[in-house]
């Protein structure tokens, strides 16, 4: 094979990854742009305004030379690498947006390249969607349709997507934790760790890890309570709603075909210490920063968030707009560099699950009845 040739069929063989370039006055377009152009594991297709990606392309040194136009996935799959796309589909920023400080157009935008993206990994177009940091406030007050009830990417996309359910998930930095709630005010959490809840973070996190590679998943499931409620003494939510979760999860797993072995409810700073010493292999939280703290006091910058349960595949940086450094060219492109190599990674697994077929099917056999998450909201 002549070595153009070669060159254009081992282009063609990675990844492709939408990458929504996140909030125009934040760190999102740098770091986004930076990790791009870094990135070899992939070729990174990003959404996003095209003076806004210039103007972070110059910050950060990358030669304006490597990013290349193109109107479609086919055109970006045959960049050699070192090359990255840039979608000219992409939704245009009206006005400017300076850093620190978005504007209502930046809040309309940014939510245009999440919906962008998305949809070119719902065609099939692209092979997974990585997202930069974006502001729920921005994007909530712009009064783009649909923006009002934003919370953030994991309801969104389940909304638009129409999934049966999601679940966020962090990996990296030394620990794996998945969410049984997600954005959620603390005095709505306890009714929303109901067994169901507690099910399927379990169940996929389970998931997540054997894709990963980990034939036989140990998991340690944390309690919502003190002392996992000090036999009832700090309450009784482990006994009535995380037990129950735990044997739930085990019969989705085992009509799924997944064997894990499930350890608690106990107190979650022994789960999580146990996860960050690889003593288990993943944590089931209860509520967000149960989940967090953990995770960014073990690797804040390292970590990835991933939405799991929709049908496509979504990665994150794990942290937010960076308004105070936005502008500098200071930004830390690690968390972006971390989401791009992990949904690389879940990409090519998911081809190769394509081609055999029957993990997937069992995965969406074991999925409940779609059903509203008691005590959450979906974002509209």
């Amino acid at each position: 094979m002549a070595p153009a040739l070669a060159d254009a069929a081992r282009a063609a063989d990675r990844p492709l990854l939408a990458l929504s370039i996140g909030c125009p006055s934040g760190v999102g377009p740098e770091v986004a742009v930076s990790a791009a152009a870094a990135c070899r594991e992939a070729t990174c297709l990003l959404v996003g305004d095209g003076r806004v990606i210039g103007r972070a392309a110059a910050l950060r040194g990358v030669s304006p030379r490597r990013i290349v136009e193109v109107d479609g996935a086919a055109a970006a799959r045959l960049l050699a690498p070192g090359k990255v796309a840039f979608w000219s589909g992409s939704t245009p920023l009206r006005g400017d947006s300076p850093p620190g400080k978005p504007t209502r157009e930046a809040g309309r935008a940014q939510l245009a390249w999440i919906d962008e993206g998305t949809e070119l990994v719902r065609s099939g177009a692209a092979d997974a969607l990585v997202t930069g940091p974006v502001s729920k406030a921005a994007i909530a007050r712009s009064g783009a349709p649909g923006a009002r009830g934003f919370r953030g990417h994991t309801e969104h996309l389940m909304a638009i997507l129409g999934a049966h359910e999601v679940v966020m998930a962090f990996h990296g930095g030394g620990l794996t934790t998945a969410l049984a709630t997600t954005h959620l005010a603390l005095a709505r959490v306890p009714a929303a760790v109901t067994p169901e809840a507690v099910a399927r973070a379990t169940f996929w996190l389970a998931d997540l890890l054997r894709r990963l590679g980990t034939k036989r998943p140990r998991l340690a499931v944390a309690a919502m309570n003190p002392h996992a409620g000090e036999a009832g003494l700090l309450g009784d939510e482990e006994q009535r709603r995380i037990v129950p979760g735990m044997r739930l999860a085990t019969k989705r797993m085992e009509r799924a075909g997944i064997d894990a072995e499930l350890l608690g409810p106990m107190g979650a700073e022994t789960a999580m210490r146990l996860g960050a010493s690889g003593k288990v292999d993943g944590v089931v939280a209860m509520y967000h920063d149960q989940a967090t703290i953990a995770c960014k006091l073990t690797g804040f910058g390292e970590a990835v968030n991933v939405t799991l349960g929709l049908p496509i595949i979504r990665t994150s940086v794990d942290h937010g707009t960076g308004y105070d450094v936005a502008g500098t060219g200071n930004a830390d492109d690690a968390g972006m560099r971390a989401a791009l190599e992990l949904g690389a990674v879940l990409a090519r697994e998911a081809r190769k699950a394509a081609g055999a077929g029957a993990r997937r099917a069992a995965v969406r056999r074991a999925a409940p009845p779609r059903a509203p998450v008691a005590g959450e909201r979906r974002a509209r």
